[in-house]
């Protein structure tokens, strides 16, 4: 079976842990914990011409990009980029952590999650924003760890991208 590592990226608290959870496990925990360092899942996903066993890093979170450890890094096939749309400068974060590992990796297959998309009420990230990536070309994507909006979805189209 086709095996790909995946890394999880983006600031503290940002809902990395609970969506892999989510997307694991098909549950939501209210209960934060910090990832030190790095803890590692798996999940078969069945695509409709191969199924791929995602090897998933949820890599504890950062508020800097320069102390990404880049060796956990090593052999990624891609990785979700994630922000908290309730905390604008976890996106700033996550640009900065997209832009340093494709200057020391090259440029990957990706997927950027504004998670938290279920707390509409405290939501700061503009849609022109959203857009302004979207025409990069990026794959931009809403989710909620929480009800499970767009979990599915990105890891699956991330799956897609990497064993294309």
């Amino acid at each position: 079976m086709l095996q790909k590592k995946i890394c999880m990226l983006g600031a503290f608290s940002v809902g990395k842990t609970t969506l892999v959870k989510r997307y694991v496990e098909s549950v939501f925990s209210e209960r934060y914990i910090t990832t030190v360092g790095v803890k590692i899942d798996k999940k078969v996903v069945s695509l409709p011409e191969r199924t791929v066993n995602l090897i998933l890093w949820d890599m504890a979170g950062e508020d800097d990009a320069a102390t990404i450890r880049m060796s956990y890094l090593r052999g990624m096939a891609g990785c979700m980029v994630v922000a908290d749309g309730t905390r604008a400068i976890t996106l700033d974060i996550a640009l900065s952590i997209r832009e340093r590992v494709e200057s020391e990796h090259g440029a990957l297959p990706f997927v950027m999650l504004l998670n938290k998309h279920d707390l509409l009420d405290q939501w700061v990230t503009p849609d022109s924003t959203l857009e302004a990536l979207r025409a990069r070309g990026w794959s931009v994507r809403l989710s909620s760890a929480r009800s499970g909006e767009g979990v599915d979805e990105a890891f699956t189209e991330l799956a897609e991208r990497v064993t294309r």
